[in-house]
């Protein structure tokens, strides 16, 4: 079976390993983020791109939601290299035309890695792939229009429909997109954030009454202790390591609790400061605590044991704004330490040592992302640091409070615009008030149910505004069948991606500006708005002419749909809101709660904070009117011998789905992303040596189906026994579908159970190795899905 060689990049045996290096950014990120910009934009684009990049005046980074400084704070370059690398993949001068698209045939473009496919450039026509066709072809706008209008029409009920947004769209668009889903009568609106922080928000929506951040920047600059847990900044967010560093020099320390020791955690070379650059950077942890994976909950229930038997708590805070502490306190002090200390790998006396950091702190902040979210019982574990939070007070005061960090730009304006497939019913009644039809009122499909209804011929319909649903998803043989089985797929996208080519029998590419683009429209020029993590709303202008002449704003493309397949049903008028969105966001002010003078706020330089009751009156918008103390059991992940525990991650060349390139420098990788990173003992106890190809086999209990990712070399790393991590989406062919947390449905990536055999022996058609078994970074979608232990 032959190789697929992209430069190389599928080709183990060029790969190289380094130690990884002990610092994040400084020079060597300057200079990789300038090299990149100037190879895709030239030094024009890249001045006119990167200065105006997270400035007030200027366009959002789309490549994290980190929270900007105040407009009188920032700095001329506002912008970290995974930021310049984003604006570099959009801004790109590389276009794919119409006749691009005819020299490539679907099958052809589809044997190609995903970074490949993004180095194609930008999409400059609508394009269509027509029923049994092999190629896309141009059409015209109102054509496609048309054709989706007629797709929609034609089904037998809304609810055959799906409506997937992913985290870059724009509160202009995602409003008129969930306004026309639920328009046309369906609140199937999934989006990236059922498969990242849906556990964060129904964790913290039953807990404290809102699914968002208590904390401002500010709060992180002034707080005393900062934990960071499940998470990696210098990769993930790196524009958070300025902030800790500030954090550090107003004497605050630092707790990094994470199965690898990332480079983001250890020490910060500021690229802003002199002493980054030339300097030894700045260490960053206090202290580290290298967790096995699915460890957290059993930790965070031994730290309340500890501040329960210390009496370390703020009983005036308890007394007044929770309930359920009883049964909290009491669940916690008979914690079983045999249990935690084996679930967690640390020791009692690590875990004292972070209980006194907890003690000794009057103002905590904490932090987390996917190392918490992503397992079964991740509601439960994100409720459990609630707890902790509530336990000291450290909700709605100065320098303390929880933070998640997302990640996409926008994913929590997504969802502050209705884009949810369980609105709640007060933002139905508003829609109904300001529009004068009833919305569907019945819950719609998340992600993983949007794949179930797909697979089982319950959906026949797929718009994505946005992202990379086909290469996101959990269960990547499951998913492409179900996408395949749709009559219409339609993309709005930038560029090119997996999505296009994993598609349905009709098949759309609505090519849509982006966010370094000037967005004109009849009314004149537009801006647009977001919301970071902080629940800052502001807004964003791009600087550059469009890539073609044929792109469409995201707001005018969902607009066109919905005209063509509604008319003038409800008497909704969407040419004014094309034509000029602050049409829109005078509808927003109407709906949205907390967006009362929306217009006017965020003209403000730096925009505008969304109200926060735990956050701004320490009140609690919960079933009880207070903030929910939780009890949740600590359960044991069960590991059969001979197996590991793996989590997916990024490298620190990619954005989601989006590969750069193939560098993670920080953790020594240059050269391929196919790599399994290990602790030396169990490579040695499984069989292996440092540098062994595999295949990785996944476990699911009640599951035939066979899942494997073929040829990863194994690379010897600081994780904890039993655990390893590989990059996705190479790996979510091992995430089974059905694996999914506890009342979120998130999918559970960062606790597979997996099994490791000799390159090729996971193909269960063949029982031997592949007549091609040299180390080839085989594409997993040319192998059969492999054999399934249980």
């Amino acid at each position: 079976m032959p190789a697929n060689n992209d430069n190389n990049e599928n080709d183990l045996r060029h790969l190289d390993i380094e130690p990884p290096k002990n610092h994040a950014a400084g020079p060597t990120a300057v200079a990789v983020s300038m090299k990149r910009a100037l190879g895709h934009m030239g030094p024009v684009r890249t001045a006119k791109t990167l200065l105006s990049l997270n400035q007030a005046e200027g366009f959002d980074c789309m490549s994290c939601a980190w929270p900007d400084p105040d407009p009188g704070h920032r700095h001329t370059a506002e912008f970290c290299e995974n930021g310049a690398k984003a604006v570099a993949e959009e801004a790109t001068t590389t276009r794919a035309t119409p006749e691009f698209f005819a020299a490539h045939s679907i099958a052809e473009l589809d044997s190609h890695t995903e970074h490949w496919l993004g180095q194609q450039g930008r999409i400059t026509h609508p394009m269509i792939k027509r029923p049994g066709g092999t190629h896309y072809e141009p059409i015209a706008w109102d054509d496609a229009y048309a054709l989706i209008a007629d797709e929609l029409n034609g089904l037998q009920t809304p609810d055959e429909a799906i409506f997937y947004t992913s985290g870059r769209a724009s509160n202009e668009s995602a409003f008129v997109y969930q306004l026309f889903a639920r328009a046309f009568g369906t609140n199937n609106m999934p989006d990236c954030s059922n498969m990242c922080h849906e556990s964060t928000s129904i964790a913290l929506q039953e807990s404290i009454g809102i699914g968002k951040a208590s904390v401002t920047l500010d709060d992180v600059y002034n707080a005393e202790l900062i934990i960071i847990a499940g998470q990696n900044p210098g990769t993930n967010h790196p524009r958070m390591l300025s902030a800790l560093e500030k954090a550090k020099q107003n004497g605050a320390k630092i707790m990094a609790i994470n199965p690898l020791r990332e480079a983001g955690l250890v020490n910060f070379k500021n690229p802003q400061t002199p002493r980054g650059m030339v300097g030894p950077g700045t260490d960053l942890t206090d202290m580290f605590l290298p967790i096995a994976l699915n460890g957290d909950l059993a930790l965070f229930q031994a730290l309340g044991s500890l501040l329960v038997e210390w009496d370390a708590l703020d009983h005036d805070f308890i007394d007044a704004h929770t309930t359920g502490f009883e049964s909290w306190r009491e669940h916690v002090r008979a914690v079983d330490w045999e249990v935690v200390t084996t679930t967690t790998g640390l020791t009692r006396q690590q875990i004292t040592d972070a209980a006194e950091l907890l003690r000794s702190s009057k103002a905590t902040v904490f932090c987390w992302a996917m190392g918490l979210t992503q397992h079964r019982n991740a509601v439960a574990t994100i409720k459990e640091l609630t707890n902790l939070a509530f336990a000291q007070g450290n909700i709605g005061k100065p320098g303390a409070g929880l933070f998640p960090i997302r990640g996409h730009s926008n994913v929590q304006g997504d969802r502050t615009m209705g884009i949810w497939e369980r609105p709640p019913q007060h933002f139905l009644d508003s829609v109904q008030r300001e529009f004068g039809f009833d919305p569907p009122r019945e819950h719609g499909l998340d992600t993983v149910d949007s794949v179930r209804a797909l697979r089982d011929g319950k959906a026949h319909f797929f718009l994505g505004l946005g992202g990379n649903f086909a290469q996101a998803t959990p269960d990547s043989d499951v998913t492409f069948k179900a996408l395949r089985g749709a009559r219409m797929t339609v993309q709005i996208s930038t560029k090119i991606n997996r999505g296009h080519l994993v598609c349905g029998d009709t098949a759309l590419i609505l090519p849509t500006l982006g966010r370094t683009e000037k967005d004109v429209q009849a009314g004149g020029p537009q801006f647009i708005t977001v919301e970071d993590s902080t629940c800052s709303v502001h807004a964003s202008r791009g600087p550059l002419a469009p890539a073609s002449p044929q792109l469409r704003s995201e707001v005018a493309i969902v607009t066109g749909i919905a005209e063509a397949t509604l008319g003038d049903r409800h008497g909704i008028d969407w040419a004014a809101m094309r034509g000029d969105y602050r049409t829109i966001r005078a509808h927003i002010s109407r709906v949205v709660p907390g967006c009362e003078g929306y217009e006017v706020n965020v003209r403000r330089p730096g925009g505008f904070i969304l109200p926060h009751p735990p956050r701004d009156t320490r009140t609690f918008e919960t079933d009880s009117g207070r903030g929910e103390f939780a009890v949740s059991p600590i359960e044991v992940l069960q590991v059969p011998a001979g197996h590991l525990i793996l989590q997916t991650l990024r490298s620190h060349d990619q954005f989601n789905t989006t590969i750069y390139g193939l560098s993670d420098r920080y953790r020594g990788i240059e050269g391929g992303r196919r790599v399994i990173f290990m602790h030396r003992e169990d490579i040695s106890a499984l069989g292996h040596r440092d540098g062994d190809i595999v295949d990785i086999v996944s476990r699911w209990d009640d599951d035939d189906n066979v899942r494997c990712a073929p040829s990863f070399r194994i690379v010897e790393y600081a994780t904890p026994r039993g655990c390893a991590a590989a990059y996705y989406p190479e790996t979510n062919p091992l995430v089974p579908l059905d694996s999914t947390a506890l009342d979120s449905n998130c999918p559970t990536s960062k606790s597979i159970i997996v099994s490791l055999v000799p390159a090729g022996q996971g193909n269960p058609d063949t029982g031997s190795p592949d007549q091609d078994s040299t180390g080839s970074d085989w594409d997993h979608r040319s192998h059969p899905q492999p054999h399934h232990l249980s």
